[in-house]
């Protein structure tokens, strides 16, 4: 009798196979003596689209919403179909005695593996592989720890009623926009939240007026001190009250008031999580999140380099602590060696800072692996990725870093100026990540070579003294790893403090999908990319203007994955949570069709569709037609190539897989290839 086991992806399944001396490759399996190996492709299995429960469904009307179905159906998805039929027919041989899940080890994962299996009726003994990095140890130890499938069947739980979740509050709402407005206007209780958040950024920097206010400036030779109120306040908003300030101290002379000693350290930073890890290679490289996923995903399966990098802890566990020598020994290499040296001399400093077994959940923080390391096989962004990823490790295991602040006020004629700064004792972890020469040149100006600092009771001379004028400034607008930092902690746009308090754990999405929901908003055209900024378009701010209020907020998803993740703890039961769903589906849904507004579009080109005639709708990279269910689409640098009478390369070769497809005479919409606006804009039906 033999094992089957189901990967994710065909490279990790031949990892696995590798790993478990599996070489009878057949297609789409490769069989041992023990263990046959199959694979997934991504999903095979999903959920049934409307028209799978009434075939009238397939038309869009509006007077057909809210659609929900008592029990959602699952469909084989019809493009890897043949690999479906591999796995059942795989399923039903009769020496297999036990599936072995070694889809991806999290939420998603258990959803690809488990959708399979109950598409194909399975019955028999199911194990779990759950591992954290993808090297020959960690399988072996994997596959000899298996874990039942029983221990993760709320996972899978949790997993099913996320998808019913989107699929009730998207298709509906997305739906009943489009239908009621005749506009292609798409909805989602993830992506809708997360893009007000920008609308209201963009609105908020729109309406703000600047003030002017003015600092005053001391010279006192040696160095500057900076009025201050005994309240802490350093701006003064009339110009005459400043003015009379510097009048009044012009030409005194001053007295050490006080110098303010007091020790201080700062700890490391926590280890990444996938959030932060985005974050930071957003703010250092100009990554977009995808692109950081993307790059630490190929780290973790191809190079096995990295841990899982779909994490939200920043903490490991304790059982991980035997493994921190022999990683640290991995990347004691060029450039690192010098550092790991420090860390190799003394025993390492292991505080719950690091090791918090209470604070991992699924798995814990990225770290490197145990894998020999050979950084000539990584492309210039996986190095890049991975350079954070060990500073960071690096980073964690140094000590604090301690230092001295000094506070020197300095008083003339009644009014208190300040200076502060810090006399470094040891640089601690900033000997890592000072090797950043703008790290560097930061640190060298926040400390200010303050160690030659005035006596208490010295008189000093007041040199010069000014009013230096300054203006308020509007917000930032959001950049990627702003964004990532606001989805993860939406509570601080939450007026109500009780709801806020009780939304700390959930979020606007998960870390493993927070960056395709910001590329779906792109590839929707509500958002758009300009260097790190990110900008709402002004089919962005019509949409938000239509979209019933709730579903605006971020209470409402944010408080939903909170409750996801506390029926995978087993603390809530999913039917509940669904039966909340449906009945917000259908308020959603009913607002939206008693709305009495019109959509219009604010954006129109000078430019016509070449398919159907009508003028085309303007966004910073391209034109697409104003008719939703044309949906002809081009970059701005095809019109200008077309306005010269040129068609472009990438034209013809839609046509002609158009022509492929559905030959001459049958040819669809253009809307059809725009599948990722969403799924069935030309469907609907307008004759009623």
């Amino acid at each position: 009798m033999k094992s089957l086991i189901l990967a994710e992806k065909p490279s990790v399944a031949r990892e696995l196979a590798r790993v478990l001396d599996c070489n009878w490759k057949k297609r789409g399996y490769i069989e041992g003596k023990d263990y046959v190996v199959s694979w997934a492709l991504g999903h095979l299995v999903t959920l049934a689209e409307p028209q799978d429960y009434d075939k009238k469904l397939k038309k869009w009307n509006l007077e057909d919403l809210p659609m929900l179905p008592e029990k959602t159906k699952l469909k084989i998805i019809s493009r890897t179909r043949d690999q479906f039929n591999t796995v059942k027919t795989l399923m039903n041989r009769a020496d297999i005695k036990e599936i072995i899940i070694a889809t991806d080890a999290g939420r998603e994962g258990e959803l690809v593996a488990r959708w399979i299996m109950e598409k194909v009726k399975w019955n028999g003994d199911v194990r779990r592989l759950w591992i954290s990095s993808q090297t020959d140890s960690a399988i072996k130890e994997g596959f000899a720890a298996l874990k039942p499938g029983k221990q993760y069947e709320k996972l899978y739980r949790a997993a099913v009623c996320r998808a019913e979740s989107d699929w009730l509050i998207g298709l509906n709402v997305t739906r009943a926009l489009t239908c009621k407005f005749n506009a292609r206007l798409n909805a989602g209780r993830v992506q809708t939240p997360t893009l007000a958040l920008i609308v209201q950024r963009e609105k908020d920097i729109a309406d703000f007026v600047p003030q002017d206010y003015w600092n005053i400036r001391a010279d006192f030779g040696s160095f500057q001190g900076l009025w201050q109120t005994k309240d802490g306040n350093t701006r003064i908003f009339d110009q005459s009250k400043a003015d009379q300030l510097v009048d009044k101290v012009t030409g005194g002379s001053g007295i050490i008031a006080d110098v303010i000693f007091k020790a201080g350290k700062d700890k490391p930073p926590l280890a990444y999580d996938l959030t932060e890890m985005q974050r930071d290679a957003n703010k250092k490289f100009g990554f977009s999140a995808k692109h950081t996923l993307d790059m630490a995903q190929n780290l973790y399966e191809r190079h096995k380099l990295i841990t899982y990098p779909r994490t939200d802890s920043r903490y490991i566990t304790s059982d991980i602590t035997k493994t921190l020598l022999q990683r640290l020994q991995r990347i004691y290499i060029p450039p690192y060696k010098h550092l790991v040296e420090q860390l190799l001399k003394n025993p390492l400093n292991l505080t719950k800072h690091l090791v918090n077994d209470k604070k991992v959940t699924d798995h814990h923080a990225i770290l490197p692996t145990e894998q020999r390391v050979n950084l000539a096989e990584l492309t210039a962004d996986e190095k890049k990725v991975y350079d954070l990823v060990v500073r960071r490790f690096i980073t964690v295991l140094y000590p604090d870093f301690i230092y001295n602040s000094v506070t020197v006020i300095c008083e003339v004629k009644g009014e208190q100026f300040f200076t502060r700064g810090k006399v470094v004792k040891d640089q601690g972890w900033k000997a890592v990540t000072t090797e950043d020469k703008e790290d560097l040149q930061e640190q060298e100006q926040v400390t200010a070579e303050f160690k030659k600092y005035p006596l208490k009771g010295s008189k000093i001379e007041l040199k010069n003294c000014k009013a230096v004028k300054s203006q308020t400034k509007p917000p930032s607008h959001y950049t990627e790893s702003s964004l990532l930092a606001a989805m993860e902690s939406p509570g601080k746009f939450i007026d109500d403090e009780d709801l806020r308090e009780s939304i700390k754990a959930g979020g606007l999405g998960t870390p493993a999908t927070r960056a395709e929901i910001i590329e779906k908003l792109i590839r929707s055209n509500y958002l758009e990319r300009q260097g790190k900024t990110l900008l709402p378009t002004p089919h962005a701010f019509q949409l938000l203007e239509l979209v019933p209020d709730e579903l605006r907020s971020p209470e409402l998803t944010a408080r939903w994955e909170k409750r996801l993740t506390e029926i995978a703890s087993g603390k809530e039961d999913g039917k509940e949570f669904m039966n909340a769903i449906r009945k917000n589906a259908a308020t959603l849904v009913g607002n939206i069709k008693a709305d009495n507004r019109s959509f219009k579009i604010t954006n129109y080109s000078d430019t016509k569709c070449p398919q159907c005639g009508k003028y085309m709708v303007k966004f910073t990279t391209k034109l697409i037609c104003s008719d939703h269910k044309c949906g002809y689409e081009i970059s701005n640098k095809e019109e200008r190539s077309n306005k010269k009478g040129f068609r472009s390369q990438r034209q013809k070769r839609e046509d002609k897989q158009l022509v492929n497809r559905y030959g001459k005479e049958k040819q669809p919409n253009r809307g059809e290839t725009l599948g990722d606006l969403f799924d069935f804009s030309t469907l609907i039906d307008k004759s009623k």
